[in-house]
């Protein structure tokens, strides 16, 4: 596959390709006409946008999309396969309303247009099996748990290597072979549950707060758990972790499983209800952008809506709320000589939390750290949760392209503080033959806490 971006289709006539016929919105919220009339189609929005970068076609970018949504609203145009291909291509990364001179909301458009499809759009079987299979397994990580044992097997033997040097699997389907390249090493932390229920803090307790453990990140990056508790502790953190906690409901939220998302948020917001937390912390970009956003998703709920909007005023991305209480804790250099460190911006962090500074600040903050800032340094890496298996040929691209340009930077390391993106670039990595060690942020500070090197982690892990 090409790593050069298409040639953009700028022309703005988009009526030509549009006819009323077939299914539409339905009255349960809708994407609102006010909103889809903030938008003066200026165009601001196409050269952040990803998709409408690699695709190149009006339709493709975030005024595309808000034209088909006023033209289905306004009986104009279907909702068929022909205008749902559209959304399905946005990553939901919100570069554009960060872009956007007009301050239009193309955040709450897309997320109102997502459960429309998912009632009224009737996707083909092999489209609703796959995204079966992502949504039976991913948010649940007891199940996820299940297969731990299975993956090992498969790795362990070799199976990997073999599969992708087949090619068969990518070829009988390209959404199954890039969940496979995606696949973390299992290992035997993977298996195991080391956090209890309270961690005390350290010295003088400064604060009560509760932790989320995550789905993928509880299973395959417990290590980025257990360093989250070890840094809050330090600095002065009661730590509190129900064990009744689930899924915080970001996957079934950004794809428009209204239902599911919702029993989800009821389930988390239950766990933390009588902790009597400061604040409640995520490590994980996605996950604390939707965190935030339980008000709304449970805006229809008499008996949710004011608990969820309590809930989401206490919820806080670690980095953001250790900038805020102030690190107390010494820190030590990771290593003898000067570390440059390129920080990856994960979108629901940079455009969705609007956290950028903090992450950096904190990063700073570890003698002997400076910092290097890749070009394009807004552009989604193509993860997007569950984008790179739904839309595997465009986050190929974005990932490709993501990759090369930390690479560029001649940094020695890159921080990541999502998930979803460390796999999609530590992917990336092994596929451009590069090797360069990647952390999340706060395993950099808990190394740097405990006084270990980066090189007696790398040889422990």
């Amino acid at each position: 596959m090409t790593t050069e971006y298409r040639i953009p289709d700028t022309s703005y006539s988009p009526e030509s390709s549009l006819a009323p016929s077939g299914e539409t919105f339905d009255a349960h919220h809708p994407p609102d006409p006010k909103l889809i009339d903030s938008c003066v189609h200026c165009g601001f929005c196409l050269s952040t946008c990803p998709s409408y970068r690699v695709i190149g076609k009006e339709m493709d970018s975030p005024r595309g999309r808000i034209y088909l949504m006023d033209a289905i609203n306004e009986g104009q145009a279907p909702l068929n396969e022909a205008t749902v291909q559209h959304f399905d291509s946005c990553l939901g990364c919100l570069a554009c309303v960060t872009t956007c001179p007009s301050g239009v909301q193309y955040d709450k458009l897309i997320a109102a247009t997502r459960p429309q499809i998912e009632r009224n759009y009737s996707r083909s079987l092999g489209d609703r099996l796959f995204r079966q299979l992502i949504f039976t397994l991913f948010p649940h990580p007891d199940r996820l748990r299940m297969l731990l044992a299975p993956l090992m097997v498969y790795q362990k033997l070799g199976m990997p290597q073999l599969v992708r040097a087949t090619g068969l699997l990518k070829k009988f389907s390209p959404r199954l072979a890039a969940m496979e390249t995606l696949l973390p090493e299992v290992t035997v932390k993977s298996f195991q549950d080391n956090l209890p229920t309270i961690v005390p803090a350290q010295g003088e307790k400064r604060y009560r707060v509760g932790m989320i453990l995550g789905c993928v990140q509880r299973l395959f990056f417990s290590d980025v758990n257990e360093a989250t508790a070890r840094v809050l502790s330090a600095n002065g953190c009661e730590v509190v972790i129900p064990k009744s906690q689930g899924c915080c409901a970001a996957l079934p939220h950004h794809q428009g499983q209204e239902t599911d998302a919702q029993a989800l948020a009821r389930q988390m917001i239950d766990s933390f209800e009588d902790t009597g937390v400061d604040a409640i912390i995520i490590n994980a970009a996605g996950c604390g952008h939707t965190l935030k956003e339980y008000g709304h998703l449970l805006q229809d709920d008499p008996n949710y809506r004011e608990k969820a909007e309590a809930f989401s005023a206490k919820v806080k991305d670690v980095q953001e709320f250790l900038c805020a209480i102030g690190l107390t804790a010494k820190l030590s250099p990771l290593q003898d000589q000067p570390l440059a460190i390129v920080y990856q911006d994960a979108c629901h962090l940079l455009h969705g939390q609007k956290i950028s500074l903090q992450p950096r600040q904190l990063l700073r903050q570890i003698p002997g750290v400076t910092l290097r800032e890749p070009v394009d340094a807004v552009l989604c890496c193509g993860s997007a949760g569950v984008y790179n298996m739904l839309q595997p040929e465009v986050a190929e691209e974005l990932g490709q392209q993501k990759v090369r340009n930390l690479l560029n930077t001649g940094a020695s390391l890159i921080a990541s503080s999502n998930p979803g993106c460390s796999l999609q670039v530590l992917k990336h990595l092994e596929l451009q033959g590069k090797k360069m060690p990647l952390f999340h942020p706060i395993k950099l500070l808990d190394l740097s806490i405990r006084g270990i090197s980066l090189k007696d982690a790398e040889l422990s892990s």
